[in-house]
């Protein structure tokens, strides 16, 4: 089955509808680095991510990944890691995954521009939390019991349609 973004604000599983916010500049076919949008399209999902400090039990069938405190994603296009999973330097511009607010305790990554990686194309492109449906740089964001049951109900071979 598919995820499906219905609109700006509800992505729709099976029967399940949950409210949910995107880039704060919509939706794009012709996605760049920074642009704050969410790319249209239809995507894989990869595994979930999250804080062991918060999450004990996650039930889901996805792949579960603790976060680690030097866990990153590159967002720098010059960079061979660009738009891959990485451990944080101070060398190069990425996303830090552990971070001191909660938007990251939980996320699963988009698969956008993540196989024949184009730098400057758009990178760090997640599912993620939000507690007040704020705009985000690009991603998706639930809120967290909503987030907690889709995890429930979807599986490695669920995709994610943007349109």
């Amino acid at each position: 089955m598919t995820i499906i973004l219905k609109n700006k604000e509800t992505l729709v599983y099976d029967d399940f509808s949950f409210k949910c916010c995107i880039g704060r500049k919509g939706l794009t076919r012709n996605k760049y680095e920074g642009d704050k949008k969410t790319p249209r399209g239809t995507f894989t999902l990869g595994p979930v991510f999250f804080r062991k400090d918060k999450f004990k039990n996650l039930e889901t069938k996805l792949k579960k990944v603790p976060i680690l405190k030097k866990m990153g994603w590159c967002d720098d296009p010059l960079h061979k890691k660009y738009n891959k999973l990485i451990q944080i330097s101070k060398k190069f511009s990425h996303e830090k995954l552990y971070r001191h607010d909660y938007k990251y305790d939980l996320l699963i990554p988009i698969n956008y521009n993540s196989k024949n990686i184009k730098p400057n194309l758009g990178s760090a492109i997640f599912i993620h939390l939000t507690k007040n449906f704020t705009p985000t740089l690009g991603c998706i964001a639930l809120k967290k019991m909503d987030f907690l049951i889709l995890i429930k109900l979807i599986n490695k071979k669920t995709k994610i349609k943007i349109s």
